[in-house]
């Protein structure tokens, strides 16, 4: 790619003048800051978005991608982040999906079946074919975007944060079955937040920053230190600092919970704990276990059936959101874009957006004081580092770590008791992760209960004070001294291969 610049409508300048280069056969990282332009260039890379400015060469040979299917064609293939399957089909109609083959007018399953089969051999991507993709477990799935793309002939392969929900298990043997790709002869460009995996797999790595190419580097030759301070621009703290927590009185207390879903299914089974004021409990587990029900269940987004839930002493079971969050609830939902915030309206009004009624933003007769709001709005900016053009800017047309910001920004600023938060540094830059990891420390220490799930394990580990881990619906593990745990036994409890007793979890619990 060569010269490559994009400025979007809005006047944002997303790449200006970008050079970037893939040799075959290589793990070829790509890393930047929320906003530094990575995703624009993949997505012209793949055709799904036309550089006002520059070239792209395929060996030596100059080509035109003005959509995916001419990606395709070409031999380039993207994974995307959230997978792009139909889950009620099998991993064979999946994987056939557009290109099916066909007796006469009628699909052939037989067939399709026997490529599933021949592709997960080939490239040592075991499947099954008849499986029904939402049964899958997440790795799985991934393995069948990556079938997927090699069916249509891939040979450069774009996986976009592809470690984002994988246990430890499933990310040691997603790098096996990279690497064998590569020495297959394909190559991988690998766009992660995660500078360890960076220097675990890939041979280069390319850094952006504010639009441009900061430069190429051979891994074995930078520490992470190196990278995270070229694509920041300043030293970032890697590892959190926090002192011995000093807990409380309890602030929540989920005792027996269950939640049904429409299927019938339990999704939370039985769950009981407590958090108190100035903790950080962690809740890990493959996505998919009750966590998300669990979240909206405390939040007042979702239904509970058994159980009971207090927060600060008092049931919440028939409480509004609104009412549970006058308890002092803060909540940061795991999608951003669908609950976290209102895309098309501005920063300013994002940031106030449950405070219309608060007695320092109104006048008489129910006005706003837009003096007090403007002013307000522009402290959130400036303490929480959001960038953007003016508070005026419509969120959806910023970084997914900016909108994050300003998600963050809004729950952490009225004085929280309790903070409910579900994945709050997925798919952002290190930069934006010290600095939101920072506040929750911060908050913990000034008295507030924080309940983090994460699907990041390093996440969990060093930000928890004790964790809990779910597994179909129940806790399967509780862990206290988190500091003497390690991650493969972490991944064991979360693929279900190891739970801990009734006996023991109880008590840990109690303690």
């Amino acid at each position: 790619m060569e010269d490559i610049t994009k400025v979007y409508p809005n006047g944002i300048v997303a790449n200006k003048g970008v050079n970037f280069s893939v040799r075959m056969g290589e793990i070829h990282g790509l890393v930047g800051e929320n906003g530094a332009g990575k995703t624009t260039l993949m997505q012209i890379l793949f055709g799904l978005n036309q550089p006002d400015e520059g070239r792209i060469f395929l060996k030596a040979r100059e080509i035109r991608i003005d959509s995916p299917h001419a990606a395709i064609v070409h031999g380039i293939g993207m994974v995307h982040q959230h997978f792009m399957l139909v889950p009620s089909l099998t991993v064979s109609e999946n994987l056939v999906l557009g290109l099916e083959p066909r007796r006469g007018f009628i699909l052939d399953r037989a067939r399709g079946i026997r490529i599933t089969r021949e592709l997960s051999r080939k490239y040592n991507l075991n499947v099954d074919p008849g499986a029904i993709v939402r049964d899958l477990p997440v790795g799985l799935k991934q393995k069948v975007e990556i079938l997927k793309a090699l069916h249509r002939g891939a040979k450069i392969l774009i996986l976009d944060e592809p470690t984002a929900v994988l246990t430890p298990q499933e990310m040691v043997e997603l790098f096996n079955e990279l690497r064998q790709l590569r020495d297959g002869g394909n190559t991988i460009i690998f766009i992660s937040h995660k500078l360890a995996e960076i220097k675990a797999l890939c041979n280069r790595v390319t850094v952006m920053r504010a639009g441009k190419n900061r430069g190429v580097f051979n891994v074995e030759d930078v520490t992470e230190q190196d990278i995270s301070r070229i694509m920041v621009g300043r030293d970032v703290i890697l590892q959190v600092e926090k002192n011995a927590a000093k807990p409380r009185e309890p602030i929540l207390e989920v005792n027996e919970l269950t939640v049904v879903n429409s299927f019938s299914r339990k999704v939370v089974d039985n769950v009981s704990f407590s958090l108190r004021r100035g903790e950080i409990l962690g809740v890990a587990g493959v996505e998919g276990n009750g966590q998300r029900e669990l979240v909206e269940a405390i939040t007042g987004f979702g239904s509970y059936g058994q159980g009971s839930i207090l927060i600060d002493g008092r049931d919440i079971k028939q409480l509004s959101i609104r009412k549970i969050r006058d308890l002092g609830c803060s909540h940061i939902p795991e999608d951003r874009m669908s609950y976290g915030c209102a895309p098309s309206l501005s920063v300013r009004m994002n940031l106030l957006s449950y405070k219309h009624n608060h007695s320092e933003f109104n006048r008489l007769f129910f006005l706003m004081d837009m003096d007090a709001v403007r002013d307000a709005s522009m402290e959130l900016v400036r303490e929480y580092r959001i960038l953007c053009t003016s508070p005026e800017q419509k969120v959806g047309r910023m970084s997914g770590g900016n909108i994050q910001k300003v998600i963050v920004a809004r729950e952490f600023s009225d004085n929280p008791k309790l903070i409910v938060t579900n994945q709050p540094t997925r798919g952002i830059d290190v930069g934006a992760t010290e600095f939101i990891r920072k506040r929750l420390v911060g908050l913990r220490d000034g008295g507030a209960a924080v309940l983090l799930v994460s699907a990041d394990l390093s996440e969990v580990m060093e930000l928890s004070d004790s964790f809990f881990v779910m597994y179909g619906g129940r806790i399967s593990a509780f862990i206290e001294n988190v500091s003497k745990f390690d991650e493969e036994e972490l991944g064991q409890y979360m693929l279900g291969v190891k739970t801990q007793s009734t006996d023991e979890i109880g008590r840990a619990l109690r303690d």
